[in-house]
């Protein structure tokens, strides 16, 4: 039994149905309309139920089932369910980039809390956007709020091979690329990798965000990394609903669990999964929606004492199936205890330290020891230098080592279009140690920041068995891929950052080390290209691109929106 410091009267949901005048009876006639009994919701919560489901996005294929099952959890408890279907941002099939349409989610999710008579709210999520959108909706809005993890697809198989998702594809890509094998082939191995509902099961941003949402207190312990067809999924979905309506008279809300530590806990568990680069970007904009300030700085510097213990594709071995019955991430915090605030505050009421209490390590070669680490620092490394003054980022664990230091004359791509032109032209004067450079793809540029960052090796170069080059953009890549991918340049070249002054011929230097990245070339002529540079075309004239591109913040700034990054929270609508 939940330890109340809420009374009837004081849910929210009161505001709609307990008055006894026109506007509540209406509400609670209404009600009946859809064949619901004023005793069927009297004196019990209402629970919203954020469900990210449609019929194109593939990580969410078992979200109608699994909203039933948390139904039946809030049925359980006491509450009263209301479903509220929101955007659908699925990774594989909206174009031109979901990260165009994070921030649309996280403002629909939060007016969606806003305007209806909910008391607390759980959020369906773990395609690679939706985890960041709906968490910062649920920190702004600040109602009880716990988030439900798709949790990932089973692992994948072609020809006796164990294959990832995501990180597979562009590897048998590449070799189909260079004429080492044919269109069946491929096909096939795709196929062998498409077996059940969930999201990429490797350390791609899906898998990271929805372990970085546990490690921030905001689902139950041990829910984020479980296969999604496996049936303690579904029954971790029916105790989360279970766990919200309790949360509702606790009054337990995300600004009572999340503080500084919180994420640098996450911060500590992204880099010790070797995780996607786009957290970065998420928990940037999560923790400003929260009042708290990240920087890159602060990445950087627990990177740089944070080995990577997840033996996880892009970086590693196995796969998500593996790692969960390895431990999971219990398993993962239970060799990092003396690194994480384990006083940290969940959504269970209790801390981190008591969610890990009796967890056992199943595989050592999954879940490392701290004395024989995949990577001896964080997954993830910050650069700075006269080409990226506001940082960049590398997934140094996902590079060729060869490449941590490395310099190389720049082969300048102005946009997309122009490297899909031009990357494999038999003319093109680019040679293994060449640096690839990609303008004018950022949050402005392109827009919406889409996940073309690594760069296509030259076919001319695949075909003489190159399978990696130092690759810049002010872009994202997928936290599927891999390979020497300098990402998020900021400010990005559609602003007039230095990487719009990138010219073919240009000496690039990446030193991962030290984390420096710089162009050759002097002060002077940098001033003098700016003079003679001109913006590209504006993306778009009217609707919601339009306002993307007026208000989303830089790469380094989380890319949120500069009118919901700060202010006072909206009042509570009025109800008359």
């Amino acid at each position: 039994m939940a330890k109340r410091k809420k009374k009837l009267k004081d849910l929210r949901s009161q505001r709609w149905y307990g008055p006894e005048d026109m506007r509540a009876s209406s509400h609670r006639a209404r009600s009946r309309q859809m064949g619901y009994s004023t005793e069927d919701f009297a004196g019990k919560p209402r629970i919203g139920i954020i469900n990210t489901w449609s019929d194109m996005n593939t990580c969410h294929s078992h979200f109608k089932q699994r909203v039933e099952e948390i139904k039946r959890g809030v049925y359980e408890a006491g509450g009263f369910p209301i479903e509220l279907p929101a955007m659908s941002l699925g990774e594989i099939m909206v174009k031109p980039s979901t990260m165009l349409y994070r921030n649309f989610l996280a403002m629909e999710a939060e007016e969606l809390i806003r305007c209806h008579p909910i008391d607390g709210v759980v959020l369906m999520g773990g395609c690679d956007k939706t985890t960041p959108a709906l968490l910062m909706a649920s920190f702004t809005m600040d109602l009880p709020a716990i988030y439900m993890p798709a949790g990932p697809m089973l692992r994948g198989y072609y020809a006796g091979e164990t294959l990832g998702s995501g990180t597979d594809v562009l590897r048998y890509w590449a070799d189909r690329r260079a004429g080492l094998i044919d269109q069946e082939t491929f096909e096939n191995v795709i196929g062998g990798l498409s077996r059940s509902a969930g999201t990429c099961m490797v350390m791609g941003t899906a898998a990271t965000m929805m372990s970085l949402a546990e490690t921030l207190g905001m689902a139950l312990p041990g829910s984020s990394s479980i296969p999604a067809v496996d049936s303690s999924h579904a029954l971790m979905a029916t105790a989360t609903g279970r766990r919200i309506v309790d949360m509702v008279w606790e009054d337990l809300r995300p600004s009572l669990i999340i503080t500084e530590a919180s994420f640098d806990n996450a911060t500590v568990i992204d880099m010790a999964l070797g995780g996607s680069t786009n957290a970065m970007i998420h928990l940037i904009a999560v923790a400003g929606r929260a009042g708290i300030k990240l920087d890159l700085d602060r990445f950087d510097t627990i990177s740089r004492k944070t080995p990577v213990l997840g033996n996880i594709k892009p970086s590693g071995k196995y796969l998500m199936e593996d790692f969960y019955y390895a431990g999971g991430l219990r398993g993962l915090m239970v060799r990092l205890k003396e690194r994480l605030d384990l006083t940290a505050k969940t959504v269970t009421g209790g801390t981190l330290g008591d969610s890990i209490q009796g967890t056992t390590i199943y595989n050592d070669d999954v879940i490392l020891p701290l004395d024989t680490p995949l990577y001896h620092e964080g997954g993830t490394a910050i650069l700075r230098g006269n080409l990226a003054p506001d940082g960049c980022v590398i997934k140094q664990t996902a590079a060729d080592p060869k490449f941590h230091q490395h310099q190389g004359k720049a082969i300048v791509f102005k946009d997309y279009v122009d490297l899909s032109a031009r990357i494999d032209d038999p003319n093109l004067d680019v040679d293994e140690n060449s640096v690839l450079v990609l303008q004018n793809a950022g949050p402005i540029g392109a827009p919406g920041m889409p996940e073309w960052g690594m760069l296509p090796i030259p076919k001319k170069l695949l075909k003489r068995g190159v399978r990696d080059m130092v690759r810049i953009s002010d872009c994202r890549m997928s936290g599927t891929a891999y390979g020497t991918c300098i990402l998020h340049v900021s400010p990005e070249a559609a602003v007039g950052g230095p990487l719009a002054l990138v010219q073919d011929g240009d000496i690039i230097k990446l030193d991962v080390p030290n984390r420096t990245l710089n162009m050759d070339v002097s002060k002077a002529e940098l001033n003098r290209r700016k003079r003679k540079w001109t913006p590209p075309p504006y993306p778009a004239s009217r609707g919601y691109t339009a306002l993307f591109a007026k208000h989303v913040t830089q790469a380094h700034e989380g890319c949120d929106f500069d009118f919901l990054h700060a202010g006072e929270p909206t009042p509570e609508p009025l109800i008359f």
